[in-house]
C-alpha cells in the first residue's frame, strides 16, 4: 500500500482535525461519510491523508471521469465505470474477492439520489451500508460522498455521519499565502510581503475558501508585486453578496474621529481592538464579544458602529434578524444558521444588528407568528453565547423595555452601554464632526454659542444644523454660513427630548444602575468665588 500516508500527531488546524476524526471513523468501520464542502481539491487532499492513517488506499469517482487513483489517473480494471449502479456493484465486488482495503470518494452521487429516478441507487447504497462494516478488516471498503448539499435522503439517514467541512482557518491560510510567495525569489518576496503585512495578510483571507484565497494573493501579486491585504478582504463582500443573509457595508470615512463625544466608549473601543494583535494572541487574551448600545434615537449608536469598522480596519455587516424571517416552516431558522455560519467564515468582522428590540419583540410579546421571533431569539443567544469566532457585535437598541431579560445577562456581551443627549463639550464636536462632513472646517463660527444654543438636542439633530444653515446662507447671495445662522436654525428645532420626555427619562432612571455611560463628564467648572471676609462688628 505505497499510496498510505500518516497524519500528524498534533493538527495544527481545523481541516486536519476533522481529518484526523475521519480516519478515525475509517478504523470504526463507519461505511458512508457525508461530507459536506464546496472546495473539492482542498478536501480530497485531507482524505486522502486521513483514508492512509486508516490503512486504505483510496480511489476517486465522478461521472466524467470514472475511476482514477488521487493522481487523477485512470485505475487498470476500473475503466469506464461511469454509472453509479456499476460503481457500487464494483465496491460489492471487491469487498467480496478480497481486494485491497480502499476508500471510495464519489464526487457526482447525490444527484443520483433524487427520487423517483434515484430510488435503485439509494437501494444500492443502503444495501451496501449494511454489508460493509462485517467485511474482513483486510478487504474493508468505505464511501465518502462529496458533496456541497447538506441534505441527505431520509432513507440513508441512518446509515451516514454528515460532516460539514471548516473553511481555512488563519494556520491554514496562513500555509496557502507560503505557497503563493514560494515560487519568488528572495528580493522580489521582500517587496511582496513584510513582516507586520503578513499578519494582515492572513487575516484579510480568513472567511475565503483555500481556492479564493490563493486566487486573490496571485491577483495581488500579478497587479501590485505585492500582497495587498485591502484588495485580498474586498473578496468578502463578494461572498456576503452570494450567501444573500447578510449586508455588506462601506467604510464610514474618517473612522471613530467622525463621531463626536462619547469618550468613555472610544476609549474602551481602542482597548478592545488590541485583542486582535499578534501580541495580544500570544498573550492568551481572548478576542472581545461585543457590546450592546443602548439610548435615545439619533444620538449615535448606528454611526459608532460604522465607525469601529472603520477604526478596526474590517468588514462591517448588518444583521437583519426581521429579513432572516420566512413564511415557511423551518426557513427562518435555517437562515439564521446559514448567517452565522458566514460570520463564522468571515473571522474578524464587526457585526451590527441594528434596533435589535424589534427584531426580538415578539419573542417576548406574544406575537403570532407560530413561535418564529422565539425560535429566533434561542437562536441568537446561543449563538452568542457559544460562539469561538473574531466577529464583535454591536447591537443598538432605543427601548429597552422591548427586549428579553436573557439577552442583557452578562456574557452575551463584554458590555452595556448607554449614549444619552451630547454634553455641552460633545456638542461642539458634533458641530465639528458636521463641519467637516460639508466641508465647512475652516468657516468661523461661534460653536459655543452654538452649543449653549442647542442644549438637550440629539446627535442628529445637531448635525441637521449645518446643511439647513447651508441653505439659508446660500439663497442669501451664496455666502458663507455664519454663527447667527446656525442659532437661527436651532432655535426651529422641538428636540426629541421634548416631544418624548417621559420616555427618555424613563430609559436613563434603567441606565443609572444598569449600564455605563458612554459619555465623560463635561470638564466645565464653575468659577471659583472669593471667599468673604469675616470682620468682627462691635455691638
Amino acid at each position: 500500500m505505497n499510496e498510505r500516508v500518516k497524519l500528524t500527531a498534533a493538527p495544527d488546524n481545523k481541516s486536519a482535525e476533522v481529518a484526523a476524526d475521519i480516519a478515525a471513523l475509517l478504523r470504526a468501520r463507519n461505511p458512508l461519510l457525508w461530507v459536506v464542502t464546496r472546495e473539492e481539491a482542498r478536501v480530497e487532499g485531507y482524505l486522502v491523508e486521513a483514508a492512509g492513517a486508516a490503512g486504505y488506499i483510496t480511489r476517486m469517482w465522478d461521472v466524467k471521469q470514472g475511476v482514477t487513483n488521487p493522481a487523477g489517473s485512470a485505475v487498470t480494471g476500473l475503466n469506464g465505470l461511469t454509472d453509479p449502479g456499476d460503481i457500487m456493484d464494483s465496491i460489492r465486488s471487491r469487498a467480496d474477492n478480497g481486494a485491497e482495503r480502499c476508500v471510495w470518494i464519489l464526487r457526482d452521487l447525490p444527484a443520483w439520489l433524487q427520487p423517483p429516478v434515484g430510488m435503485v441507487p439509494i437501494r444500492q447504497l443502503r444495501n451496501l451500508c449494511r454489508y460493509l462494516p462485517g467485511v474482513e478488516l483486510s478487504c474493508a471498503q468505505a464511501i465518502i460522498i462529496l458533496t456541497p448539499v447538506a441534505e441527505v435522503p431520509p432513507d440513508l439517514a441512518d446509515h451516514a455521519t454528515v460532516i460539514e467541512w471548516p473553511m481555512p482557518d488563519r494556520p491554514e491560510i496562513a500555509s496557502i499565502l507560503d505557497a503563493a510567495l514560494e515560487g519568488l525569489s528572495e528580493d522580489v518576496r521582500k517587496v511582496a510581503i513584510t513582516p507586520s503585512s503578513y499578519e494582515q495578510a492572513i487575516d484579510a483571507a480568513v472567511g475565503l475558501s483555500g481556492e479564493e484565497a490563493a486566487a486573490c494573493y496571485a491577483k495581488s501579486l500579478v497587479q501590485l508585486r505585492r500582497i495587498d491585504p485591502v484588495a485580498v478582504s474586498k473578496e468578502k463582500k463578494r461572498v456576503i453578496a452570494r450567501e444573500r443573509v447578510l449586508e455588506w457595508y462601506d467604510p464610514l470615512r474618517g473612522g471613530l474621529d467622525a463621531v463626536g463625544g462619547l469618550d468613555n466608549l472610544k476609549e474602551w473601543l481602542a482597548k478592545r481592538a488590541l485583542a486582535y494583535t499578534a501580541d495580544a494572541r500570544e498573550y492568551g487574551l481572548p478576542p472581545p464579544k461585543g457590546a450592546l448600545l443602548v439610548g435615545v434615537p439619533g444620538c449615535g449608536k448606528s454611526l459608532t458602529a460604522k465607525a469601529v469598522a472603520t477604526a478596526w480596519g474590517v468588514p462591517l455587516l448588518k444583521l437583519d434578524l426581521g429579513a432572516l424571517k420566512s413564511k415557511f416552516v423551518g426557513e427562518s431558522e435555517a437562515n439564521m444558521r446559514k448567517a452565522f455560519k458566514v460570520i463564522e467564515a468571515i473571522g474578524r468582522c464587526v457585526v451590527w444588528i441594528d434596533e435589535v428590540e424589534k427584531s426580538l419583540a415578539g419573542a417576548t410579546q406574544g406575537a403570532a407568528d407560530g413561535g418564529v421571533s422565539a425560535d429566533a431569539l434561542g437562536s441568537i443567544l446561543s449563538w452568542m453565547q457559544e460562539r469561538q469566532g473574531e466577529a464583535f457585535v454591536l447591537a443598538t437598541a432605543n427601548d429597552i423595555e422591548g427586549l428579553p431579560p436573557e439577552f442583557l445577562r452578562k456574557g452575551r456581551f463584554d458590555e452595556i452601554w448607554f449614549i444619552d443627549v451630547p454634553t455641552h463639550s460633545e456638542r461642539i464636536s458634533v458641530l465639528k464632526a458636521a463641519l467637516a462632513e460639508h466641508k465647512r472646517s475652516k468657516v468661523k463660527v461661534d460653536l459655543d454659542e452654538v452649543a449653549s444654543a442647542s442644549e438637550n438636542f440629539t446627535g442628529a439633530e445637531l448635525a441637521a444644523l449645518v446643511p439647513d444653515a447651508m441653505f439659508v446662507a446660500f439663497a442669501n447671495k451664496g455666502r458663507e454660513i455664519t454663527t447667527r445662522d446656525l442659532v437661527a436654525a436651532s432655535e426651529t428645532v422641538v428636540p426629541l427630548t421634548q416631544t418624548a420626555g417621559d420616555k427618555i427619562a424613563k430609559l436613563r432612571e434603567w441606565a443609572k444602575t444598569r449600564a455605563r455611560p458612554a459619555s465623560a463628564s463635561d470638564a466645565r467648572k464653575k468659577p471659583t468665588t472669593s471667599r468673604s471676609r469675616l470682620v468682627d462688628m462691635e455691638e
